[in-house]
């Protein structure tokens, strides 16, 4: 894969090639491709010349580094027992019901993913979801309604 070379490659050109420029070279190629592919962190691990192993375990601890495809709008709605406690769960069932699918799943489409993630640092406006890197607090099936749509027109 061509392409996938050629993105780590700018992206160890761009951050070195040091143990310690994993991390920006695994974000950059999620913000790219929106997930790391095994062939990613092979060409990655080489690109360090550092083993495989550690590409993929530092990619894999990482809940934000997917290494899996996702869609093109990532939700991640906090899963803390302070979210819960706000309504969350009435949110999560919202969006699976607006998206026909189940949390973890894709949209047939590709466009849209559901995850839930640890705390978000938003816990006095429960409950939070990120779309991609955007947060919206305070949400409710209302105003959770009016995000989704927003983001099917795109």
């Amino acid at each position: 894969m061509p392409e996938i070379k050629e993105l780590v490659k700018g992206l160890a050109d761009k951050y070195g090639r040091a143990r310690e420029s994993l991390m920006p070279i695994l974000q950059g190629v999620v913000l790219e491709n929106n997930f790391v592919s095994d062939i990613a962190m092979t060409e990655i691990a080489r690109e360090l010349d550092i083993a495989t192993a550690e590409v993929y375990g530092t990619a894999t601890f990482y809940s934000f580094l997917d290494t899996e495809p996702r869609g093109k709008f990532v939700i991640r709605v906090c899963k803390t027992i302070t979210c819960d406690m706000h309504g969350k769960k009435r949110v999560i069932e919202k969006i699976e019901d607006l998206l026909k699918i189940k949390m973890g799943e894709t949209t047939q489409d590709k466009k849209f993913t559901l995850l839930t993630t640890n705390c978000l640092g938003w816990c006095h406006q429960g409950p939070v979801m990120l779309v991609n890197s955007t947060p919206y607090p305070s949400l409710d099936e209302n105003k959770v309604t009016e995000i989704i749509m927003e983001y099917m027109s795109k």
